[in-house]
């Protein structure tokens, strides 16, 4: 393909260098000629191993050029990468002025083309700069009419400096965002060369997942820090804790845990935040990343009372009171306090928990219901049937059997408060098929 590159920085330089070792005929665009300069002189404008010697051999080629003409580049191609710096002002706020100035210049040049063209941001930016900023900018040059022939569409890279052309060449995955599969068609045969798996996903959702890759980065390195100078003031060996740690693929590193949904619970989790939080105490250490998680997760159960008593809705069906499905443990559920909240703030609830029926429980969850919460057992209903019947609002409290039988029974009035943000699915099932009104659904939230 003819690909122009907008940006000879770090992604924009090593992006064009191995696109044009794939066979494909770059044109990289600057405003910096010095840059340029380099460039076409086979020489590297940033510190990068092996680019120097790969740049050399494309540049020598005749697949990769440069300049600091937009038109000139715009005018031999139908895809452009835009790969310009959105640095971060002081209160964090992404300075956007290159993506502005090179979409106006992009649809300045595309003033003198009829052709359908295809613009993609490569730069990393929060969900929305796609629509309301890039787009715009474009269209500013080239004017509203050329927007049918406008694609548009975002692909984050996932480069590390100083291993960026191995990076390139096998990412963990190849991401496209954008609207429509032809799009994502051209820039599959862009890639054909890379060994990742293909994910076209919404714009949106492109765009927000490369900050989601490196929001976590940090996290874990912050948080092997601070079991660093745990392990460190408490007398234990760090480098041997992770590397036991990390010998866990089942739950330490994998999946596990990392699902969207409702706040944690439980004897474990909570205790043992706590117990290390002590011990950090003690030993004059302040884990601050260990410190905000017990908050957050109060928070995560705060949200959940906010979006019921947003309803304004009295009647309140809870599906789920232990702390997680297929058990009866209630200790720590953060179902219970959202449950109390509830009741305090005059809601009427019933609970549809089976697991926690008050004539099955014995031993520690007995005593805890009769000693801690009796208002809360007296609550428990185990007809789905009743149950719908009582409440105006079903509040999902986790992916159990009966949750997926109570939203496939739910009627056009309910409203739908799922903590477990979609992990729960409905079903049909016999004598408890969802109610129809014509085309009328339940609302979620």
């Amino acid at each position: 393909m003819r690909v122009n590159i907008f940006g000879m920085g770090y992604v924009g330089c090593v992006t064009a260098a191995c696109l044009a070792r794939a066979g494909h005929e770059i044109v990289g665009v600057d405003v910096s000629k010095e840059k340029v300069d380099m460039i076409n002189a086979g020489a590297s404008p940033v510190v990068e191993p092996g680019l120097t010697e790969l740049l050399a051999e494309v540049v020598g080629a005749r697949r990769l050029r440069a300049t600091t003409s937009p038109r000139d580049a715009v005018a031999s191609s139908a895809l452009s990468l835009i790969c310009v710096g959105t640095p971060g002002r002081v209160n964090g706020q992404l300075d956007l002025r290159a993506i502005e100035r090179v979409g106006r210049a992009i649809g300045e040049a595309l003033t003198a083309r009829s052709e359908i063209h295809t613009v993609v941001l490569r730069s990393t930016v929060l969900p929305g700069v796609t629509e309301k900023v890039l787009v715009p900018a474009i269209l500013s040059g080239a004017g509203p009419d050329y927007r049918p022939r406008l694609r548009v569409a975002v692909n984050p890279e996932f480069m590390r400096e100083g291993s960026s052309l191995r990076d390139f060449a096998t990412p963990p995955l190849t991401l496209v965002g954008c609207d429509d599969p032809e799009t994502a068609g051209l820039l599959r045969s862009l890639y054909a060369g890379v060994d990742a798996p293909f994910v076209h996903a919404g714009v949106k959702t492109a765009e927000m997942a490369k900050y989601v890759a490196n929001a976590f980065h940090a996290l874990k390195v912050s948080f092997a820090n601070e079991i660093g100078d745990l392990c460190a003031a408490l007398g234990a060996d760090a480098q041997e804790v992770i590397r036991i740690f990390l010998m866990d693929r089942k739950l330490n590193v994998s999946e596990a845990y990392l699902r969207p949904g409702f706040a944690f619970g439980g004897s474990c989790l909570p205790k043992d935040l706590r117990a290390l939080l002590y011990a950090a105490r003690t030993a004059d250490v302040s884990p601050l990343v260990l410190s905000a998680i017990l908050p957050s997760n109060e928070a995560q159960i705060h949200r959940g009372i906010d979006a019921v008593l947003e309803t304004r809705k009295r009647r309140v069906g809870v599906v789920g009171l232990s702390f997680k499905p297929g058990t009866d443990d209630l200790r720590e559920s953060p179902m219970v306090p959202l449950v109390e909240a509830l009741i305090g703030k005059g809601c009427d609830v019933r609970i549809l928990d089976p697991n926690v029926s008050f004539a099955r429980l014995v031993g520690a969850n007995r005593r805890y219901i009769v000693e801690e919460i009796p208002h809360i057992a007296s609550l428990m209903c185990e007809d789905i049937q009743r149950f719908l019947d009582h409440a105006e609002v079903l509040v999902i409290g986790s992916a159990s059997r009966e949750a997926t039988l109570v939203l496939a029974a739910i009627g056009p009035d309910h409203i739908v408060v799922d903590l477990t943000r979609g992990a729960v699915r409905p079903l049909s099932t016999p004598g408890l098929e969802a109610q129809s009104d014509g085309g009328h659904a339940p609302r979620v939230t």
